[in-house]
């Protein structure tokens, strides 16, 4: 008899997304920007103070948009970690951005903010902290890194809505945010994203970018009388019909939050023994810091273990996995001159995480079968 698989993540609905998508098709505007669109952006504007937010077709999208904005041209610098997703060295590299990569801390797996300066030449146009599973960079001392410097923050949060940094909200504290809600994450829309727009001289023009480089929206707004083409752009717009799953979603965010939290308590818990015995770390919340739980990894000893154990759980029918291989070690990278030589901690992290299921509804009893696995290859 086949033991049923725990999956690695199923997206979590809250009841509501289905009545939300009848009414959107109800309306007959099923184009972005319309009834379920504006909720989505007036909802985060107030929960997270943020002065501007646009929805996104992603948080590549998003991501892109900051670049747009930030006026990379060829031969500019920007200044990132390798242990990111592909998408936040594409954003830039389409404009035409050489990536400086920098290690990460071990403690956190965020970008190293004391490595920051030395990779600053006078090319570097901005640096890109990275949220690492929800858990905020030093944005303190990577803002005046920048200030000090005539540089643009842009925040990766993708994995970190609805966290924060010092009581702020992560995505509002540089230039400008861009946020997930890709299935994986924890607030979903299948496919999705939003630009946090920080900097009040940018608003109008992530606008425009966002409308194809026209300016519709103050068409839309009567601040004009017609709309035409006026700047460089693209189609960032999402349907109003996958805001309407959203905003179901956002209206949750507090149930969300507090089921993951669940999970991750009894992960800690359950594992803590093991943790206490040297054989692994698991995730840490600095003081300064809330998390949203985004993800449940264990920071093995050695890439032999955690080896064996992506492999062991696996093996018993549970979605284990490991996450990003290091950008700068990508045959990309190496093809196209972006390889920055050793970077110790990133590839030590690489080498030895391992990520555990985690999403809302992972029952307990699913929780105690991993766990049981763990300590028997441990052991």
């Amino acid at each position: 008899m086949t033991t049923e698989q725990i999956k690695f993540n199923r997206p979590w609905l809250t009841g509501k997304e289905l009545e939300y998508v009848k009414q959107s098709l109800s309306s007959g505007q099923l184009s972005g920007d319309q009834t379920f669109s504006k909720q989505c952006q007036a909802f985060m504007e107030s929960r997270f103070g943020a002065q501007k937010v646009l929805l996104t077709t992603s948080c590549t999208s998003a991501l892109e948009m900051a670049a747009l904005l930030c006026n990379i041209k060829e031969g500019d610098e920007v200044i990132m970690p390798s242990f990111t997703f592909v998408s936040t060295a594409n954003a830039f590299l389409l404009r035409g951005a050489k990536i400086k990569f920098v290690d990460i801390r071990e403690d956190t797996f965020n970008i190293d903010e004391s490595l920051i300066e030395q990779a600053i030449t006078s090319k570097t146009k901005a640096i890109v902290p990275v949220h690492y599973a929800s858990i905020a960079c030093e944005m303190d001392k990577i803002n005046d890194i920048a200030k000090n410097n005539g540089l643009y923050v842009i925040e990766d949060a993708a994995q970190a809505v609805d966290t924060k940094y010092k009581g702020k909200y992560m995505g509002t504290i540089g230039d400008a945010g861009a946020f997930s809600f890709h299935e994986t994450k924890n607030f979903v829309a299948g496919e999705g994203g939003a630009l946090l727009v920080n900097n009040p001289e940018w608003i109008e023009r992530a606008e425009i970018m966002r409308e194809k480089g026209t300016n519709r929206s103050l068409f839309v707004r009567g601040q004009v009388d017609k709309y035409t083409w006026v700047d460089t752009g693209s189609s960032y717009v999402p349907s109003d019909m996958l805001a309407a799953v959203l905003l179901a979603q956002l209206e949750s965010m507090d149930e969300i939050n507090t089921k993951r939290q669940d999970i991750a308590n009894i992960y800690r818990s359950m594992l803590q023994p093991l943790e206490d015995a040297g054989i692994f770390k698991m995730p840490i919340t600095p003081k300064e810091c809330t998390s949203n739980n985004h993800m449940f990894s264990l920071f093995c000893n050695s890439s032999e273990l955690r080896n064996k154990l992506l492999a062991g759980l696996n093996a018993e029918n549970i979605q284990a996995v490991f996450h990003y291989i290091p950008l700068h070690n990508s045959p990309f990278a190496k093809e196209n001159g972006l390889y920055s030589g050793e970077l110790a901690v990133t590839e030590l992290v690489s080498d030895s995480l391992l990520r555990l299921p985690m999403y809302p509804g992972l029952p307990k009893e699913d929780i105690a079968r991993i766990c049981s696995v763990i300590f028997a290859i441990c052991e």
